[in-house]
């Protein structure tokens, strides 16, 4: 049996915005944005595409980090996204 995994991701909106959020099951996620159905924010800021994911093996460090990334400004996910700022952080 595999141990749980818990995902945080990044979804760039059609007006440029990026959306955090976190799941254990990225593609019925992901069919939640697009429907429109997965959040408030996506809802009123169309997903175009899932740009970042990251595996998380506990569900206390996933909500750590997606609400770590959720601070952060625009520039600065834009950094993680393409490779630029490293996967490397600490609680």
């Amino acid at each position: 049996m595999q141990p749980w995994r818990w995902y945080v991701y990044i979804i760039e909106c059609e007006d440029g915005m990026y959306y955090t959020g976190m799941t254990w099951n990225i593609p019925n996620r992901w069919e939640q944005h697009v429907s429109l159905m997965g959040s408030k924010y996506t809802s009123q800021h169309k997903p175009k595409k899932m740009v970042y994911v990251e595996e998380h093996e506990d569900l206390e460090t996933a909500r750590y980090r997606e609400k770590q990334i959720k601070d952060w400004s625009q520039a600065k996910k834009r950094k993680l996204i393409s490779g630029e700022w490293g996967k490397e952080w600490t609680k």
